[in-house]
């Protein structure tokens, strides 16, 4: 269980940091080479090919990654509209994944480029023939492109993690292709504002994604002079409630003076600004927006305006505030874990040298609970161990940290305390592990040694081996 949860935690930090190169506001050859560079960096193949899909239907590799040879051999390449439909015929569906093993392929020419790979008596490895697929889709469920990879960083066919996190990171490569899309039909537009207005104002209005028009000389400077339909849908707002009213009104701004700075470069002409803030709704809701605004000169003469184009990306912020909450917590106990003490300890650490009050960090080891895994199954054990984490955070301070290191194991962080009430902690701690667990026989007890947290203290991991080291002086003395 412990190996799957760090291959999920690391894999899961790898596609957040991937998957910000995607944001909003590239163009579409930046966005097709990001994917691909994504897939070979951050998920652990080491060849990543995307084939898009034109109007006609026909596929194209725009993009490779991983391999100059595949690079040679297939950038440029068009093939027929059909040209997965007999490999999907004999795909196995990993969810929206398709896997096209080697030992179904008929006999004969193979199309495409192999990769020069030994073959295993293994039925798990990866088969150089092997095919592994991800659909692209925009947010209309329109057929984009086609992701391929191949040769896994291990050379296995890839378990349910790596499947998982493909799929999330296909999904969202779709959306971003699609408005990458979007983005350069808008820049292609905006060069041809002045020569014609029934163009623009074609565009604006049928616009899927939200557009305004936002004064930014004189007395306009701030207010929305026009908005299209869809971005009244998007904020919720009314056409006659927004025209007129200053944006910064309905906008959370944390860092008003690098916007400010922003839009002056932006007024220099320095390109295009992108954006992300939150927005607040009719009856107080908030979400969050993200596009990005061009200044646009209307002639001589004529103050300048800012075009700025809309969409609602609170799915992708709650998606990327989960894969941060996932890459910083246990995820059977939802405790922080290892990566997460260690930012709190160097918090702590640095108030302790400031005020000279000491802290401590606790090693907690559960005692007999080796029988409740044996006796009543693993099940019962992550259950207990759900459980057992919830006293923890229960007895602890307002402040204190309780991590889980794995395992049976718990650490607890603890701001300014020392004596009375460090033992008053501990005591806390070890009758709340000692309440019996339902459904299960088995006392379960723990051991608690604790070391000190002094200006002096340097390293978390030697802190920690010390508390271990106590914890089993402790628990010799039971």
């Amino acid at each position: 269980m412990r190996n799957e949860q760090t291959v999920r935690l690391t894999a899961v930090r790898r596609l957040y940091e991937v998957s910000a190169r995607m944001g909003a506001g590239r163009s579409l050859a930046e966005t097709l080479q990001a994917v691909v560079e994504g897939v070979v960096d951050g998920l652990g193949f080491g060849i990543a090919v995307l084939n898009l899909r034109h109007p006609d239907g026909k596929f194209e590799v725009i993009a490779v990654s991983g391999s100059p040879e595949a690079r040679e051999a297939l950038l440029g390449t068009v093939s027929a509209a059909d040209i997965f439909d007999a490999e999907f015929a004999i795909a196995d569906a990993w969810g929206k994944l398709r896997f096209v093993p080697h030992e179904r392929l008929p006999e004969g020419e193979v199309i495409g480029w192999v990769p020069d790979l030994p073959v295993s008596d293994d039925p798990e490895a990866w088969h150089p023939l092997d095919a592994l697929f991800a659909p692209l889709y925009s947010s209309d469920g329109e057929l984009v492109g086609m992701l391929s990879v191949d040769l896994p960083e291990d050379q296995r066919r890839p378990g349910p993690v790596h499947r998982e996190l493909l799929e999330i990171f296909a999904t969202q490569a779709g959306l971003a292709i699609d408005k990458a899309r979007l983005t350069d039909r808008l820049l292609a537009e905006k060069t041809r504002l002045e020569a014609s207005e029934a163009t623009f104002r074609l565009v604006f209005e049928g616009a899927g994604n939200g557009m305004a028009t936002i004064g930014f000389d004189d007395a306009d400077r701030g207010r929305i002079l026009r908005v299209n339909d869809a971005f009244c849908r998007i904020t919720g707002y009314a056409a006659d409630q927004l025209l007129g009213a200053r944006l910064a009104t309905f906008l959370r701004d944390v860092e008003p003076e690098q916007t400010r700075a922003e839009l002056e470069q932006l007024g220099a002409g320095n390109g295009t600004l992108r954006f992300e803030r939150v927005f607040t709704q009719p009856g107080g809701n908030e979400i969050w927006l993200g596009g990005t605004a061009a200044l646009v000169a209307q002639g001589a003469g004529q103050p300048r305006i800012l075009l700025i184009q809309i969409d609602d990306v609170t799915a992708r912020k709650d998606a990327e505030r989960e894969l941060r909450h996932h890459a910083a917590h246990d995820p059977l106990t939802g405790l922080p874990n290892r990566r997460l003490l260690q930012h709190r300890f160097t918090k702590v650490l640095a108030r302790t040298r400031t005020t000279g009050r000491p802290g401590a960090l606790l090693f907690c080891d559960l005692n007999h609970f080796k029988l409740v895994n044996d006796s009543y199954g693993h099940e019962a054990g992550d259950r207990a161990l759900r459980d057992i984490a919830a006293r923890l955070s229960g007895a602890v301070r307002h402040g204190d940290t309780v991590a889980r290191l794995g395992g049976d194991e718990f650490a607890v962080l603890a701001e300014d305390i020392a004596g009375e009430a460090l033992t008053t902690l501990i005591t806390r701690l070890e009758a709340a592990v000692s309440l019996p667990l339902d459904n299960i026989a088995v006392q379960v007890t723990t051991s608690v040694g604790s070391v000190p947290i002094t200006p002096t203290t340097n390293d978390l991991n030697a802190l920690l081996h010390q508390a271990d080291q106590a914890m089993y002086t402790a628990k010799n003395r039971r």
